[in-house]
């Protein structure tokens, strides 16, 4: 599929489904790119298709499978919209808060590999159930430590508000965990004690909480 030059052509990459519940349209969503009136569309489709389906079809799908509704915050974003949303980023604009674009290959940016060659995707995410649970008790960590157990995700970033995070899917997943929650900075990583193992003592409170 060549790069959408056409309403024509876009609405036919919305249109890719990339998993059972998730079409490519779902995340082509961007406030910088709709603020600015700029196309957030990927530069190589066929690429982003094939990552895209990696995150939804591994990861998405199983989390909306066990804690329902997954809202989509930020998925893909080209190398112009992101280096854009930099740009104003390094010049203090609020609002704006995209990493470099080398930064970004094979996270947000889907079509492009990292600097190492290895292919990836990355979205924001909201788990809607998990949102009122989140605002009584700031515990992000049993999430965290469930997808952990069970997914096979690249990476995983944890922030404040709606308790939304980061997940990858890459070819050569870091397995990391951070977050901008306190208790902030890394949850686990290779090498740190607390990263292999069963971890469900840390989550299966708040999963019976979930469901009661």
């Amino acid at each position: 599929m060549k790069k959408p030059e056409s309403v024509v052509s876009l609405t036919e990459l919305g249109r890719v489904q990339l998993s059972d519940n998730f079409f490519m349209r779902d995340m082509l969503y961007s406030e910088v790119a709709n603020h600015h009136g700029m196309p957030n569309v990927p530069d190589f489709p066929d690429i982003a298709i094939e990552t895209g389906s990696r995150l939804c079809q591994e990861l998405l799908e199983p989390l909306q499978k066990t804690f329902g509704k997954i809202s989509i915050r930020s998925a893909y974003r080209s190398p112009s919209v992101n280096a854009f949303c930099n740009e104003k980023q390094k010049n203090g604009k609020s609002g704006y808060s995209c990493a470099s674009n080398a930064a970004n290959y094979a996270h947000h940016i889907w079509d492009y590999p990292d600097t190492n060659g290895h292919k990836g995707a990355l979205a924001t995410v909201v788990v809607n159930r998990y949102i009122d649970y989140f605002d009584r008790t700031q515990d992000w960590q049993s999430l965290a430590w469930w997808i952990h157990d069970h997914l096979p995700y690249g990476s995983l970033y944890f922030y404040p508000k709606l308790c939304a995070f980061n997940i990858g899917w890459h070819e050569n997943p870091a397995r990391r965990i951070d977050s901008y929650v306190a208790p902030k900075g890394c949850l686990t990583k290779p090498g740190m004690d607390n990263h292999g193992g069963d971890h469900s003592n840390h989550y299966n409170e708040a999963i019976k909480r979930l469901n009661t």
